[in-house]
Parts: structure tokens; C-alpha cells; sequence
């Protein structure tokens, strides 16, 4: 059974820095995309980034590029979110996802990946 657990949210002022991580477990993460995707109160989910843990391919939401960085740790089988200069419209709960197909900015745009965290609040004050 895949399961992938998030971590890391919180409450932190406008311009400050949250880490997110991801730990993944029954399936072999070195085979999946792993994203981040999140959902404001009021709106609908939005894809962030993704990675290919095979051969460590990314991709970026427009608005998030040159803020957050998407890494991981494959012997930890853990997914990161660096997010950096963060503003109040980066509130939302933020998720993790895994898909079989490769990371690029389509998959992004889906919301339909088959395996999905509980999610992990990131509120941003100004």
C-alpha cells in the first residue's frame, strides 16, 4: 500500500522560509514522480513541483520558480519542498502525490495522480 506522509508546515511571517518533507513507503520510490501540489481555502488544488526520482528531472508551477526547490533524499525514500520568500497567497495545505509517469509541467496540471498525502498546513502571515 502506498502511503506518503507530510511534514513540516506552520506558521511563519511573509518573506520567511518552510521546509516540507514527504516520506514515502510501499512502493519503490525509485521508480515513481513525486509532487507537491496544494489548495487554498476557497480554490481549487494546484500542482507546485515535481521530481522524477529516476533520473532527477523537474518541473515548476510558474509562480513558485526561483522560491521553492523540490529535492529528495531516495535513501530515505523522502520528498523535500524548500520554500523560500514565501507570501501570504502561499497559504494553502500543501500535499504530496505520486505518479508513475514522468515529471514535466502536464502532469503538473492533472490533480488526478492516483496516491496522495493527508496534507500539511502552511499559513503565511503578513
Amino acid at each position: 500500500e502506498v502511503q506518503l506522509v507530510e511534514s513540516g508546515g506552520g506558521l511563519v511571517q511573509a518573506g520567511g522560509s518552510l521546509r516540507l518533507s514527504c516520506v514515502a513507503s510501499g512502493f519503490s520510490f525509485d521508480d515513481y514522480t513525486i509532487g507537491w501540489f496544494r489548495q487554498a481555502p476557497g480554490k481549487e488544488r494546484e500542482g507546485v513541483s515535481c521530481l522524477s526520482t529516476r533520473d532527477g528531472s523537474t518541473a515548476y508551477a510558474d509562480s513558485m520558480k526561483g522560491r521553492f526547490t523540490i529535492s529528495s533524499d531516495n535513501a530515505k525514500n523522502t520528498l523535500y519542498l524548500q520554500m523560500n520568500s514565501l507570501k501570504p497567497e502561499d497559504t494553502a495545505v500543501y500535499y504530496c502525490a505520486a505518479d508513475l509517469l514522468e515529471c514535466n509541467m502536464r502532469l503538473l496540471l492533472l490533480n488526478d495522480w492516483p496516491s496522495w498525502g493527508q496534507g500539511t498546513q502552511v499559513t503565511v502571515s503578513s
